[in-house]
């Protein structure tokens, strides 16, 4: 006869939990199929000619799918843009064309006496690569006649889009402007060859929300990881000490990035950020208080986050004008959506359950092993493809 222990019985609880979550959320982790805002690039020559060029996922485009979803797998037409995925640039190339028209009557342009209207003199599309990864074509366009101010929009339909103003002799580093635009909504007037200084509360409100969102809800692997810090323990004094760490470490590494005194590539960094995540979690199994050298530990892998941030910031674009101003937004709006995360786990889980003499066993053991997992998952994917 085999005698089941109760140790033994809560210990399976734990794993079967865990093994179902684990086996429940990692097919739809894949951040292959995310979908992020367009990228409108005004480039202007030294005799104030300009053209454009749009980086953007032709495929959900031509899917028809929006903004409203988050990841193109939940779309009702998620099997029509797996097909558009799956073409060869020239077979992608040739279903844009067919689509132009409606796009091109979708751009709402204004210039100094009217409607601009463009013609599309190139679409690059990369080669098929991974399926799981989204990828970015370029649609390079030029317009049929010379304006010296424009203002952009487009359809709402195509979601939200970043414009940015790049003019000869500005600086490498920086943006001379970029604005982030909601689904339908109209760019401020752009001067081609002239000062573009924005109202600085417009740049603030901007950058806080584009850091916002890139963690809630864009951020999955940043929310992750503040989950993972909050499972060690839900009070609040050991908590404040590991998001300071994080805090601080980020905010440095996120200056030097963005000013190009610290360049890693993110081949590098992304599945590093994956095993921060498996590293904290892990830990959580092991440790039931926090001790010195985890707060060190967390404080590394701010290092590593703040680099990811620092590219999305990159992309994106900082004015130069404004460049310290955009870089205190958008860390804010970074600090504002981790704190969202633990207000939630607080809300949700803290300040219920924390008390119970199983809340380690039952929530803080297999929560840290799902998301352990998932770390693992993003790290083989991150590195392989």
């Amino acid at each position: 006869m085999f005698v089941v222990s109760k140790s033994s019985n809560l210990l399976s609880v734990k794993f079967g939990i865990a093994f179902f979550l684990v086996w429940s959320v990692l097919p739809v982790l894949s951040l292959a199929h995310e979908i992020r805002p367009a990228i409108v690039d005004v480039n202007v020559d030294q005799d104030g000619g300009h053209s454009v060029q749009i980086n953007l996922n032709l495929e959900a485009m031509l899917a028809d799918i929006g903004i409203e979803h988050s990841d193109t797998d939940e779309s009702e037409n998620s099997l029509q843009y797996n097909r558009f995925r799956s073409l060869l640039p020239a077979e992608l190339e040739k279903a844009f064309n067919k689509f132009s028209p409606a796009f091109l009557d979708s751009l709402h342009v204004e210039g100094d006496s009217g409607k601009v209207r463009y013609q599309i003199s190139d679409v690059l599309v990369p080669a098929v690569g991974n399926l799981k990864l989204a990828r970015d074509s370029k649609i390079v366009m030029a317009p049929e006649d010379s304006v010296q101010t424009l203002t952009w929009s487009w359809g709402e339909r195509f979601g939200p889009v970043i414009v940015r103003l790049n003019q000869p002799n500005q600086d490498e580093t920086t943006e001379g402007f970029s604005q982030y635009l909601e689904p339908g909504e109209r760019s401020e007037s752009l001067t081609l060859l002239g000062d573009n200084t924005r109202n600085i509360w417009r740049v603030v409100t901007d950058y806080l929300k584009i850091g916002f969102t890139h963690i809630v809800p864009k951020g999955l692997d940043h929310i992750l990881f503040v989950v993972g810090l909050f499972l060690l323990s839900p009070a609040w004094r050991p908590l404040l000490w590991q998001v300071t760490a994080f805090t601080l470490a980020h905010t440095v590494t996120l200056a030097l990035g963005i000013s190009g005194k610290l360049v890693i590539s993110p081949s590098i960094v992304e599945p590093l950020i994956a095993l921060s995540i498996v590293y904290v979690c892990v830990e959580n199994l092991f440790v039931d208080r926090l001790r010195k050298g985890r707060t060190l530990i967390v404080f590394l892998f701010g290092l590593l986050h703040g680099l990811g941030f620092a590219g999305v910031l990159k992309e994106v674009g900082i004015e130069g004008g404004n460049f310290i101003t955009s870089l205190i937004s958008f860390n804010v709006g970074v600090e504002l959506g981790q704190l969202l995360v633990i207000a939630i786990c607080y809300v949700t889980v803290g300040i219920w359950f924390s008390k119970k003499d199983w809340y380690r066993s039952l929530i803080t053991v297999p929560a840290s092993i799902v998301i352990a997992a998932i770390g693992v998952y993003w790290f083989i994917d991150r590195t392989m493809f």
